[in-house]
């Protein structure tokens, strides 16, 4: 099964590659749709660039704390929500809101507040929120409903089924979902990084390479994005992949 999606997945991208070549040569225009050759060459040059590697390692942090402090009040509002069903009343016109919020309009507002190396942190940490906070909610359910029974019969109390089961069975289950949580936030960092010309960040790299029309730049920046998305995926993948065969 795993060899026969990776083989998808491969060819999904070879598809990918040959609809870019032949837009790029029906356009015939560097400005519109660069090369595919020339942005690979444009990501070999960045690659180099110490420039490059200080923006990624700002807008990585910058994506990382949005997802702890997202995964902390997530789980934090989760265990009440799950444990009272009053609460999750309460939390759940308030999660609408966030989900619906425009991230443009939070970021201008942030600005006026903040800073704009702080603002993409937390109109991230906004939009992750709903997000975990939902992975979070289903998976105390699920392991409510499978040992439910068993803590009512032993009468174990809050504190203890908090601590000693529903945070450790509820972990693998929520890092199956970090990947793409973690990748979601990546973007809307650098989505916010662009509205709020963030100095040393990849979305000033991408908003200066718009600026003076380095469409391959901005191409191979978007490409690296993609990339590096797919590998923090991969990699909180590969880790829940491991934990459920160790504890098997």
């Amino acid at each position: 099964m795993a060899k026969k999606n990776a083989l998808f997945s491969a060819i999904a991208l070879i598809a990918l590659w040959l609809v870019w070549v032949i837009a790029y040569y029906l356009v015939r225009n560097d400005y519109v749709l660069p090369s595919f050759w020339e942005t690979f060459r444009e990501i070999g040059r960045l690659l180099t660039e110490a420039s490059f590697w200080r923006a990624f390692g700002n807008s990585f942090l910058r994506t990382l704390w949005a997802f702890l402090v997202s995964l902390a009040l997530g789980v934090a509002l989760a265990i009440p929500a799950h444990l009272k069903r009053g609460v999750r009343a309460f939390l759940a016109p308030v999660i609408s809101v966030l989900r619906t919020v425009p991230t443009m309009a939070v970021v201008l507002m942030l600005l006026l507040w903040t800073t704009p190396a702080v603002a993409p942190v937390i109109v991230s940490a906004l939009v992750l929120f709903p997000a975990v906070y939902a992975a979070a909610l289903a998976s105390l359910d699920e392991v409510g409903e499978a040992y439910g029974e068993v803590v009512r019969a032993f009468r174990v109390n809050v504190g203890r089924q908090i601590v000693k089961m529903y945070l450790p069975l509820a972990a693998p289950m929520l890092l199956k979902q970090a990947g793409s949580v973690f990748s979601l936030g990546l973007k809307v960092v650098i989505s916010g990084e662009v509205l709020a010309s963030t100095f040393r960040s990849l979305g000033g790299m991408m908003q200066e390479a718009q600026m003076y029309l380095q469409m391959p730049r901005l191409m191979a920046l978007t490409l690296l994005t993609v990339i590096l998305g797919f590998v923090l995926e991969g990699a909180c993948r590969l880790a829940y992949i491991c934990i459920v065969r160790w504890r098997e």
